[in-house]
């Protein structure tokens, strides 16, 4: 069983939902984005996503755009990434960790060389922004092999055509974007999650986390209501982008901290 699987069972016995941040590796620095992780690890996260930063994160919005462009500033690359990830495991053997990025430098590296790396350094997941599921078959394959969960994006627009590709690829857990654009986008439509989840639960017996637009403790509640898991990126990398290198971590971590009692009350 995998770590993500582990995780969302336990929470489930629980009767408890995930709380997913992500951070962008290398920001605010090299240095610190391993005791971020075990910040965030600390202050109540269930799974971490870690963002490979890209030249071009066409996903995302100013926030974590201005993130990949720090991070890549000091030098970070995947096999950086993959090393920082290495580092956490000395310390954390348990927390899943999920990497999410663009498909250029897992091209680059090769899937087969970044599969088995990921199994190495104890990567549980990987989520390729713009790999859609019919141009994923022998990345699918090559995480497989080496016991790494493929995690796919659904959006407001997927068709139940899509949902059922999706749903036969995809371990671990589904991510459901809760809007139409970028990451950090406004206008959360509540109503509108609720609509859809149940076309997507027709098809997908994996745990839902949906993200895009959550940004505080009342909206973090109100989506875990609906859904397995809260996914908050762009609010989380704002706060590190607001914070002196001294204060990062604990302003993180007290931000966490509230998003993780908003989604115990659910």
């Amino acid at each position: 069983m995998s770590r993500i699987q582990a995780t969302f069972d336990k929470l489930k016995q629980q009767q408890r939902k995930a709380l997913i941040p992500f951070i962008t590796a290398g920001d605010p620095s090299l240095q610190l984005t391993v005791p971020l992780m075990h910040g965030l690890v600390e202050a109540g996260a269930d799974v971490l996503e870690l963002g490979v930063p890209f030249s071009d994160p066409m996903a995302d919005g100013p926030t974590i755009q201005r993130a990949s462009e720090r991070a890549l500033k000091h030098g970070m690359s995947l096999r950086g990434v993959l090393a920082m990830v290495a580092e956490f495991r000395t310390q954390d053997a348990t927390t899943p960790v999920v990497l999410m990025g663009y498909g250029n430098p897992i091209e680059a590296m090769g899937w087969e060389v970044f599969a088995k790396r990921c199994a190495e350094v104890g990567v549980d997941g990987v989520l390729t922004v713009d790999f859609p599921p019919e141009e994923s078959h022998d990345a699918f394959e090559h995480l497989q092999a080496h016991g790494i969960d493929p995690i796919f994006l659904l959006a407001p627009t997927t068709n139940d055509a899509r949902i059922q590709q999706v749903a036969k690829l995809a371990r671990g857990y589904v991510y459901y974007v809760s809007l139409k654009g970028v990451t950090g986008a406004g206008n959360l439509d509540l109503s509108a999650i609720e609509q859809k989840l149940p076309q997507l639960r027709k098809h997908i017996k994996l745990p839902i986390g949906v993200g895009f637009g959550i940004r505080d403790a009342a909206t973090a509640l109100a989506v875990a209501k609906l859904c397995d898991g809260v996914v908050v990126g762009s609010r989380i990398v704002q706060e590190i982008e607001d914070s002196t290198e001294q204060s990062v971590v604990g302003n993180v971590s007290k931000l966490v901290k509230e998003l993780r009692l908003a989604v115990d009350k659910a």
